[in-house]
């Protein structure tokens, strides 16, 4: 074997290594000395010579004994290190809270007075923020003339950076900057969501907002009451920037109603207020480190116990050297027990006592066949038996099997019995922690299961599970555009309100919209690519439009201040 193809292995208490070399080296020195103590007592009744005739000095067996002594001190010495070798995927459990992070999505935001703009720099605090709480649930809000929910809470990575990463004003329809619209719909969306955690809302602006103090500290004021930690976060420098625009191909400046350039200044004073008003957190522009000051900030708030991605680490192998050394020792103990049998024993002829090994090897076909073996939860859940299929998948986890494929069947037999948010959550899980064919159908049944919630009459997170379940779909599309079922799913999310009766057709015929089972076959399609493309692109402005109605509702700027 190649030494450079060699596993890296890692211990957990380094210096203990040194116990493999001094115990074996004690276990030689006692032997060494005890033995030095029985020539000497022998000795002292008769010569050498005389010696050799009447008893045995030297057992025939010392030296493998202290070899054996050795080495079981040795190997115990190794495991007691801790060593770890391999990789395993585990979930990894972690204390978080639950915060929305509004962000200030205005075209004063895109200003270069901070490079590359005051929006980039938002998103990458953001990014790094979430680097530092992967156990927080979090929930994105875009605002500007008013504000709109991009994620519901939630702890999925890869939704928040799709997000993150198509953000920009024209995300929100309505042009101008409403700071307490969105302190009111980051304070409704943590009150509507369940669990111990405490709740926190952080809101990034540039402060140029055309709107009442009264308004912005009123909202403030209402949801420090409510038990939500505010903190608001500055951009943009004193001196200010023009705003480039996109006009077409070309890039100029923005200009007001009166064709003057417009230029946005950072405006701390609303910030400030806000903070203030809810007893919060104000971090300027000119601080350094803002997601640090963030972080810093929430850090007294009451967490809960969280279930992350499962990650991959070293597996503990100490069993490995201690299951030898164990061994060993029985192996050592055994022999010397029949040498003194036969010693003590008064003929030649005495049987030994059967020896503890061939009784436990004569044991184990017996423990072999009273052991029963489960029945498999895909033929459970292949009959229709679902309940059965999730409790055998349970049992499965709970005795240390805890790969994707197992944790993805689980999800998807959730589904099958109803529990739509546990499979979802279940299923974003595998998503993240998992690549190639498996990632695609955990982000299929995740979405489907979102989209499930989502047209269900009266269900007032319906816009959210909605939401949730076009961002899963966008997700895989981008991979697969080719897929009919997404494509089909991705088309009854896009429609609002949710239509009250079941989907059909799409793709190859049938109910398209159901879950992706353990082995499918592969979707019939029938595509290729540009009426992907196509049909893709027109759920995109279906989405747009739909959005951009919504929007449209409110009213219009204060003195055409659109910026």
């Amino acid at each position: 074997m190649n030494l450079g193809t060699l596993p890296p292995v890692l211990v957990d208490i380094p210096w203990l290594l040194l116990t493999a070399v001094l115990l074996p080296l004690a276990v030689w020195w006692l032997r060494a000395a005890r033995e030095r103590q029985r020539r000497a007592r022998l000795a002292r009744y008769a010569e050498s010579s005389a010696l050799h005739r009447l008893v045995m000095i030297t057992d025939p067996d010392e030296g493998g004994r202290t070899v054996r002594l050795m080495l079981v001190v040795g190997l115990a010495g190794l495991a007691l290190a801790g060593p770890r070798w391999g990789l395993a995927r585990g979930p990894v459990s972690a204390r978080g809270i639950d915060m929305v992070i509004a962000i200030d999505a205005s075209l004063s935001m895109m200003a270069p007075d901070e490079r590359p703009s005051r929006l980039e720099r938002v998103k990458q605090e953001v990014r790094r923020l979430r680097a530092m709480s992967q156990a927080d649930r979090v929930a994105l809000i875009a605002f500007a003339g008013r504000s709109y929910i991009l994620t519901p809470l939630t702890g999925d990575d890869g939704a928040i950076e799709l997000f993150l990463d198509n953000l920009d004003p024209s995300v929100v329809g309505q042009a101008g900057s409403s700071l307490a619209r969105a302190l009111r719909q980051g304070t409704e969306l943590l009150l509507a969501s369940d669990g111990s955690a405490d709740r926190a809302l952080v809101l990034f602006s540039d402060g140029e907002a055309f709107e009442p103090i009264e308004d912005v500290t009123a909202a403030a004021t209402e949801a420090g009451a409510k038990g939500i930690h505010v903190v608001t976060v500055g951009f943009g420098t004193a001196a200010g920037s023009t705003i480039p625009v996109q006009d077409g191909t070309e890039t100029r400046e923005k200009r007001d109603e009166d064709g003057r350039v417009v230029i946005t200044r950072y405006a701390p004073e609303l910030l400030e207020a806000a903070a203030k008003a809810a007893g919060g957190t104000f971090i300027p522009a000119n601080a350094s480190d803002k997601a640090t000051r963030i972080r810093g900030a929430l850090r007294a708030l009451r967490t809960a116990t969280r279930t992350l991605e499962a990650r991959e680490d070293h597996v503990p192998r100490f069993l490995w050297l201690l299951l030898p050394a164990l061994v060993l020792l029985a192996y050592d103990t055994w022999l010397l027990t029949r040498r003194r049998t036969f010693r003590t024993s008064d003929t030649a002829t005495a049987a030994p006592s059967t020896p503890p090994v061939v009784l436990l090897l004569l044991s184990l076909p017996v423990a072999l066949l009273s052991c029963k073996q489960a029945p498999d939860p895909a033929s459970l859940f292949a009959d229709g038996n679902v309940p059965a299929a999730i409790a055998g998948y349970r049992a499965q986890m709970a005795n240390g099997d805890s790969t994707a494929g197992t944790r993805y069947n689980l999800g998807t037999a959730l589904i099958g019995a109803d529990s739509l948010t546990a499979a979802a959550e279940l299923l974003d899980m595998v998503r993240r922690a998992s690549d190639g064919e498996t990632r695609m159908r955990a982000r299929f049944n995740a979405g489907f299961a979102w989209l499930t919630m989502g047209r269900q009459p009266q269900n007032p997170d319906a816009e959210a599970a909605l939401t949730a379940a076009r961002a899963a779909y966008r997700a895989l599309l981008t991979d697969r555009p080719t897929d009919a079922d997404a494509k089909w799913n991705y088309e009854l999310a896009l429609r609002t309100p949710p239509p009250q009766g079941g989907g059909g057709g799409g793709g190859g015929g049938g109910d398209s919209s159901n879950e992706k089972p353990e082995d499918p076959s592969s979707s019939a399609g029938g595509l290729d690519q540009k009426q992907a493309e196509a049909l893709l692109n027109s759920a995109a402005r279906e989405e747009r439009d739909v959005q951009g109605r919504k929007q449209r509702q409110g009213r219009t700027p204060p003195r055409g201040k659109d910026w």
